[in-house]
């Protein structure tokens, strides 16, 4: 038996490699290059600082500690841009453990999900606000330790 399974190991990375894969896989998904600039525009113009802070931007911030969401800053792993893009079309795809429930809709849904962006942002304007928010994130390698490293 174990020895009939060991040979369609080689069958199935043959069936890997041709491409067969899930079909909600995002291989291969990408968006046009945006425009930084444009990006930073379409962020007030959207009111994301209302519930966002982000270093840089001059729009005055707007919401209150509840909604307080800051975004860019010191990261220690690079914020991928399929990650970029479905926190903004889907945010409630994942909010983070310890999130504070008042920053949290009835249902667990996030709140930016009730605020209608999807209605009313330009697909250019989502790949302008990628393109700003990328620039925003800085990673930051761990500090080195005698036994390995330290994750801040």
């Amino acid at each position: 038996m174990a020895k009939r399974a060991l040979a369609l190991v080689p069958i199935f990375a043959l069936m890997a490699a041709c491409g067969l894969q899930d079909p909600k896989s995002s291989t291969g998904f990408r968006l046009p290059d945006g425009d930084v600039q444009a990006g930073r525009t379409a962020f007030v113009q959207l009111r994301c600082h209302v519930c966002h802070q982000v270093e840089g931007i001059d729009a005055k911030f707007e919401g209150t500690g509840a909604a307080a969401v800051p975004l860019g800053g010191d990261t220690l792993r690079v914020k991928a841009y399929g990650d970029l893009v479905t926190s903004i079309i889907n945010p409630s795809h994942r909010i983070a453990p310890g999130t504070d429930p008042a920053t949290v809709a009835p249902g667990g849904r996030s709140l930016m999900e009730n605020a209608g962006l999807n209605d009313i942002m330009t697909v250019r304007q989502l790949i302008d606000l990628v393109a700003f928010l990328q620039t925003t994130y800085h990673v930051m390698p761990p500090e080195p330790y005698p036994y390995g490293y330290v994750y801040p």
